[in-house]
């Protein structure tokens, strides 16, 4: 049974989705005026995971994802560049796209864009205004009545008396003329130079909160099993979000709510005014997609985060023993595939299958920590030891069928988090043109009899990070 722990119950419960063997899973998304940077990258990848893992369980996963293009940053945008706001909101969105392949972050079953749900919000704000939920001010804004709905504050646990101060609002004409100051806009008249849609009430544009209402309604339906994103979204974005739905849709809106602690930088917020904002492109410019996407997932997705480059060093590092793993058993399938032994032919000896039951032990205890909130960090852990068990029982005298059954449970379990376990070399074609130069003066030495050159040729290597194995079948290298 996976347990989940509940933002709005503050504790872990069962998970029972609404429809038996189906997952409907809404991810607040980017807002598209600039690349991602690595905070917005967390949730990506932390529910891509947990996606992965309901599907891995057998679950078929309705995993709906939004992109916010249409926002006062996306306009502000377009203005400096004198540009329509929907060149930079396209722009943005591919290059969101490219990140996240680049992380291995699977695409949403839809991934919604606020333009195109316009008709939807109206439709919901007009049910709104007719249960008296909201109301229209003099110049067109539309407000939600806060007060209204009583069980408001349910999901941050604030007492509404207590919540005007620190609440964010978002700037618009007619704020004045808020009937309380909690309430929030639904609705808000165009300014000049930017997009609008024409509307009941005046040209303007929807607040930010009412588009995942819509959106997860039409993707999903009016109750969905999952909503999750960063915990900076949980109020007010998240609390708005249910006070919307609840209100137009007369039932719960969401049954579990998972949120993400914070990215932090060397120990501090992320800003740019500190000088530690990075950019997924940043990183991704220095390491491979899947060190980062590991090092995301190396702490359990609650917990507070720290990003250093030391620790991205060491994610690196692990998961480069993860695919020497990976490597080493395909290795060891190919020569068994050149000797004519294949899994088809070459079974198992009643030995190597009650070995698998030692090896079976590695899945339950990944499954148990995973059906634990999903903590990535003990899966992880998990992982590791089924690596150093198949690096002491895997070699060139195992069957062939054995070796397979070793591989295949290895990609079964790494799949889940996502992790690709084949070296991506065309990152690294200068590298290995390099090493492949020094592996041969190194053999041009040897057979000059100029061992101390050979030697020297190693060890320099070596300090790079390169290490050279000798094999019958030739010098093989990989990274340490």
């Amino acid at each position: 049974m996976i347990r989940i722990y509940n933002t709005m119950s503050k504790r872990k419960e069962d998970f029972v989705p609404l429809k038996e063997g189906k997952v409907g899973m809404y991810v607040c998304g980017p807002t598209v005026y600039n690349l991602i940077h690595i905070g917005n990258a967390r949730p990506m990848i932390v529910f891509d995971t947990v996606r992965r893992y309901f599907e891995y369980r057998g679950y078929e996963v309705n995993f709906v994802s939004n992109f916010t293009d249409v926002d006062d940053k996306i306009i502000n945008k377009a203005k400096e560049e004198g540009v329509d706001a929907s060149v930079i909101s396209e722009r943005y969105i591919e290059e969101c796209k490219k990140d996240m392949a680049a992380m291995n972050i699977r695409p949403a079953t839809t991934h919604p864009q606020a333009t195109l749900e316009i008709g939807g919000m109206i439709k919901m704000i007009e049910k709104l205004i007719d249960t008296g939920y909201a109301y229209v001010a003099k110049d067109g804004t539309v407000y939600y009545r806060t007060r209204k709905f009583r069980d408001y504050g349910k999901l941050s646990h604030k007492d509404l008396d207590n919540m005007q101060t620190g609440l964010r609002m978002l700037a618009v004409t007619g704020e004045d003329q808020k009937e309380d100051p909690l309430d929030f806009v639904l609705w808000k008249p165009k300014k000049e130079g930017e997009p609008f849609w024409e509307s009941p009430w005046c040209q303007g544009r929807p607040g930010w909160h009412i588009e995942c209402s819509v959106m997860s309604k039409e993707y999903i339906g009016d109750t969905i099993d999952i909503h999750a994103g960063g915990e900076d979204l949980v109020f007010p974005h998240h609390e708005n979000e249910i006070a919307q739905s609840e209100a137009a849709n007369c039932c719960t809106f969401a049954r579990y709510w998972m949120h993400n602690a914070f990215l932090n930088i060397d120990n501090r917020k992320m800003s740019k005014s500190l000088g530690n904002f990075f950019t997924v492109r940043d990183i991704l410019d220095q390491y491979d997609g899947q060190v980062l996407r590991y090092f995301m997932l190396s702490v359990q997705y609650r917990s507070p985060l720290n990003f250093s480059r030391e620790l991205m060093e060491s994610a690196k590092t692990s998961y480069e023993r993860i695919v020497n793993c990976a490597e080493n058993l395909r290795f060891l399938l190919e020569k068994a595939a050149g000797a004519g032994r294949t899994p088809e032919t070459d079974g198992m000896t009643e030995a190597e299958e009650a070995m698998l039951a030692e090896a079976d032990a590695f899945r339950t205890q990944f499954e148990t920590a995973m059906d634990d909130d999903f903590n990535t960090a003990d899966g992880i852990s998990a992982v590791f030891e089924l690596v150093k068990w198949i690096n002491s029982n895997a070699n060139e005298k195992s069957s062939a069928a054995f070796l397979k059954k070793l591989n295949d449970e290895l990609e079964a379990l790494t799949d889940v988090f996502g992790l690709i376990l084949v070296r991506d070399k065309s990152l690294d074609d200068d590298l290995a043109a390099y090493v492949e130069a020094q592996i041969a003066a190194r053999q041009a030495a040897r057979k000059a009899r100029d061992f101390a050159r050979a030697d020297a040729i190693r060890d320099e290597l070596k300090a790079r990070g390169i290490i050279l194995e000798d094999t019958r079948e030739g010098v093989k290298w990989k990274k340490a």
